[in-house]
């Protein structure tokens, strides 16, 4: 059987396990604030672009949507985000609030570390070609 045809050389495997490692990874490096990479990422983002709904926040994280808003309910909970009513009674937009501003600002730093050690391991040339790679694997696949 061709290599290529290998269920362990499944791409879709392969690239699974590395995120689950650099999930886990992340998620250590945040403990401290209490955040998880999954929420630090649409904290970030979320901050980025101010009050979106929450379709549009998923399409700029490439992320199921259902996975996102149960995300979301955490933030929410926590006082990190305030879901409002968005333009229509189906849609609601998603505001980062002051004290998730704060959160963000207090992980930042831990963030920070962790990827500078990631690039430190891996190589930052070769983080720059991945990351190249992936957005093009990404944009191949995307709907």
């Amino acid at each position: 059987m061709p290599s290529h045809l290998d269920p362990l050389d499944c791409a879709c495997f392969n690239t699974r396990k590395v995120a689950r490692l650099l999930g886990q990874f992340y998620d250590r490096a945040l403990e401290p604030c209490g955040l998880k990479n999954t929420q630090f990422s649409a904290l970030a983002v979320a901050k980025r672009c101010g009050a979106i709904s929450i379709s549009e926040l998923s399409r700029a994280m490439d992320i199921e949507r259902t996975t996102l808003t149960r995300n979301l309910k955490v933030l929410e909970r926590d006082g990190l985000v305030k879901l409002g009513a968005g333009v229509d009674a189906r849609s609601k937009t998603v505001v980062v609030t002051g004290k998730g501003r704060r959160r963000l600002q207090a992980a930042l730093p831990l963030w920070a570390a962790a990827q500078e050690h990631v690039l430190q391991v891996f190589g930052g040339k070769r983080w720059k070609s991945l990351r190249t790679e992936l957005d093009a694997m990404g944009a191949s696949f995307r709907a």
